[in-house]
Order: structure tokens, then C-alpha cells, then sequence
């Protein structure tokens, strides 16, 4: 599998490569130099196939022979572990429930297998591997538990103070062994800046072996495509082949797994990006114009990105093309007052307690269907985080129905640290040295 640069297109590097630079030093983001058509009889008879089949058929269509077919295939059962199912709900709608995993998030997916394709690619006696990541709520608790012991890494977490929500903190801080996190006085986007310099920074290259555990890295995005092909095979059993997915978005990797799964031939009809009121993507296609703005705390805190990573692989994915990029995309975003309508609404309707970023992603879907209601498709909202993520957010009858799984209960018994840094480079580049 070779890759080349969003910002240098004759550049071309290896898979191991990627993985261990994370991001390249022109500051653009990895992409496959071939992305192959998976095979046609594949999708047609794709209901036969386990979770972990269809991950394995998948990876090894991208990653060729950069991993051993029988070695990949291991990695693969040890990462995926966990299901991803497809609750119906209505007669076509379904909520895609990625929470299964040991940190409640979907960043599962990404985090668990990228920390085992490390663990394979790197040898005894090499030199230590710094593994840095900003997270806006569940990138670092599913990083940190993915990371947690595995041998010669050492993960730096960077969240904001007071933006994420006490279960996601208790995630991030209470681990120790070769985790440590950093509680920025500033917000997901400025963590995010401090990682990007660093990596930029040539005296913290010369001295560490940094690397990204966020979505800017090609590890995170590829194990995030297995769960929408495995979508399209519970829908088949269903009987349905038209679906469209809405996906909470915020740095835009999840949405850009889905289209990276629609170029491999998956055949999805529409993606909805549904957004808060963080709305750089909705704006942009709106008017053309790309701008971005400081992040804004909401309720849904996963999602407030102001400048999301993501959104260049997904322009280059349709080589900058916006009218077709819109063909196969549409963007709504939604304020604080309608997720919580969405959240009472889908309570009423389903009984179902969705957390904020998974209402955000049903108001989408509703919204969609009201503007094209001739479009008869099955429709699939992603859930991305388990409820019990956002005590504070619920009115008390519908938190009264949210059951606390045993991993989060027993968070709270474990003793906690973080340090404490502001938003200046130099001040962050200095705790890196002392702390080496």
C-alpha cells in the first residue's frame, strides 16, 4: 500500500511509514495512492460475513501485502472483539450502535487497531514511540485503554479543561503505566494546534519518535470503514440494499471512513454530516467558501471542531470537486435546544436514550427525509457513545433509564492525574523534554 500527501501528490511512502510519521512534514494528511474496488460478488453476498471477515476482506484489499494475510487477520480478531449491531427501530430506520467497546466509543474501532499494527511493526530495541493525541471527549479514553501496557510506546493526552464530560475525564486520567494526560486551558482545537506543531517541530523530531493516535493518522481511518460495510450486510438481512448513513461529525474522520468505504463500492445513497453549532462543513457547502472559527461548547462536546483535520481527505477523495462532492453529501447542523429535542423525541418514539452526538445525528436523518420524502432508503443514524457518557445532559426520567456499565463504575474508585498547561507551544515543547 503506498500513500502520498494530501499536499504532494508525487510523494509515496509505505503503510508502516504512515503509521509511525502520522502526518507529513508539508502538513497535509496521508491518502492511498489506489483505492481498490473491492470484489462485486463480495457485496452482493456480503450478509454472509462476520464483522471480523468483512474487516479482514477490507483491510486486506487496502493494505495489499504490507501485512501477512494470517497475521492480519489476527490482529484483526484481537482488535475487533466486539460487535457493532444495527437496532431497528422503526420500519426503516436503524441506529448503528458503536459503544460496544471497552471505552464506550467508537473510537474503539480506530484506536485498538492501530495500536496493534504498532505493536506488530515495531521491534525490540527500537527507540521508543511518543504517541501524542488531542481529544475533544472519546478520542483519548479509547486511545488510552487501546495503548494502555503495550510495550516501548508512551502516550501524551491533551484534552480541554472543563469540555468533556466527568466519565470521559475519569478515562483519560486514571490509567498511569505508559498513559499521561494534559488538561489544556483552552479548547479541542487548541490541543489539537499543539499537536500539529509538535509534530512539525524539529527538535522534538530529532529527539522523540512522535506519532498520532487522532484520525490524522491513516491507522485510525481504515478500521472505521469495517463497521459501514458491516452495516450493509445486517441491512441485507433485512432485505435492504438503499441505505443512507448520518454521521455525527466533528473532526470529520468518521464520515470520511463511510466515504472511504463508498469508493471502495460500498453503495450507499447518501451521507448526511450532521453538525452542531461548530458549522465550518455545513457553511462551506452552503457557500463554497471554507472557513473555519473557533470551536464553541455544546452539549454534543465530541463534535466542537471548529477546523475538523478531516475535511481535506474527504476534498481530496473527490479531488476538490465540490458539485460532486454534494452529490453524494449533504450537511445540517443543529443547536443545543433541538439536540435535546432529538433526545426526548427519540425517547417518545422508540424508547431508545440516545446521547447527544447520536440526536444530532437522528435530527439529520428526520430533516433529510422531510426534504426528500419520495426517497424510500433505509436509513441508519450512527451512535457513537454510550449515554452514560453525558449524566448531566438528560432530563432525570429519561437518565433514570440509563444503565451504568461495570467499567465505569469501577473508574470511579481509581486514583486520577493530569497535568496542567496552557496554549503556548514553547511551554507545551518544554514539558515534553522535562518529562523524557
Amino acid at each position: 500500500m503506498n500513500l502520498y500527501s494530501t499536499n504532494n501528490k508525487d510523494l509515496r511512502i509505505s503503510f508502516k511509514e504512515a503509521v509511525f510519521n502520522s502526518m507529513p512534514q508539508d502538513k497535509g494528511l496521508y491518502m492511498p495512492v489506489e483505492i481498490p474496488q473491492l470484489d462485486a460478488d463480495f457485496i452482493k453476498n456480503i450478509e454472509r460475513y462476520s464483522l471480523p471477515e468483512i474487516a479482514t476482506k477490507v483491510a486486506s484489499a487496502l493494505l495489499k501485502d504490507e501485512i501477512p494475510a494470517e497475521d492480519l487477520k489476527a490482529l484483526i480478531e484481537d482488535a475487533i472483539n466486539f460487535e457493532a449491531p444495527a437496532v431497528k427501530l422503526g420500519d426503516k430506520t436503524f441506529v448503528l450502535e458503536l459503544f460496544h467497546g471497552p471505552s464506550l466509543a467508537f473510537k474503539d474501532f480506530g484506536a485498538r487497531f492501530m495500536s496493534r499494527v504498532m505493536a506488530y511493526f515495531l521491534k525490540d530495541g527500537e527507540q521508543l514511540l511518543d504517541v501524542l493525541v488531542a481529544t475533544s471527549g472519546d478520542t483519548g479514553g479509547a486511545v488510552a485503554l487501546g495503548f494502555l501496557g503495550v510495550p516501548n510506546t508512551r502516550v501524551t493526552i491533551l484534552y480541554p479543561e472543563g469540555k468533556v464530560s466527568p466519565i470521559q475525564e475519569l478515562q483519560l486520567t486514571t490509567n498511569g503505566q505508559n498513559i499521561r494526560a494534559i488538561e489544556i486551558k483552552g479548547t479541542f482545537d487548541d490541543c489539537q494546534a499543539l499537536v500539529k506543531q509538535a509534530f512539525a517541530d524539529g527538535e522534538l523530531n530529532a529527539k522523540f519518535r512522535l506519532t498520532s493516535a487522532n484520525s490524522i493518522n491513516i491507522s485510525r481511518l481504515i478500521p472505521q470503514t469495517f463497521y459501514y460495510f458491516n452495516t450493509y450486510a445486517q441491512l441485507k438481512k433485512h432485505g435492504l440494499n438503499d441505505v443512507i448513513f448520518s454521521v455525527p461529525s466533528g473532526n470529520f474522520g468518521n464520515i470520511g471512513a463511510g466515504l472511504l468505504a463508498y469508493k471502495l463500492g460500498l453503495p450507499v445513497k447518501q451521507f448526511i454530516a450532521a453538525t452542531n453549532i461548530n458549522d465550518t462543513v455545513p457553511r462551506f457547502l452552503e457557500t463554497g467558501v471554507y472557513e473555519t472559527k473557533p470551536s464553541t461548547q455544546t452539549y454534543s462536546n465530541a463534535m466542537d471542531v471548529g477546523a475538523p483535520s478531516n475535511w481535506i481527505r474527504i476534498m481530496d477523495l473527490f479531488n476538490n470537486d465540490i458539485s460532486a462532492l454534494k452529490k453524494v453529501v449533504t450537511s445540517y447542523r443543529f443547536n443545543d435546544e433541538e439536540t435535546l429535542a432529538g433526545i426526548k423525541e427519540i425517547d417518545n418514539k422508540f424508547d431508545y436514550v440516545a446521547c447527544p452526538h447520536t440526536a444530532i445525528a437522528y435530527l439529520a436523518i428526520e430533516k433529510f427525509r422531510k426534504e426528500n420524502p419520495e426517497d424510500e432508503s433505509a436509513s441508519v443514524f450512527l451512535s457513537t457513545a454510550h449515554a452514560c457518557k453525558f449524566p448531566d445532559i438528560f432530563p432525570e426520567a429519561i437518565a433514570a433509564k440509563i444503565e451504568i456499565p461495570d467499567q465505569v463504575t469501577a473508574l470511579e474508585s481509581l486514583p486520577r492525574h493530569a497535568d496542567k498547561l496552557g496554549i503556548d507551544f514553547e511551554e507545551f515543547k518544554s514539558y515534553l523534554f522535562d518529562k523524557a
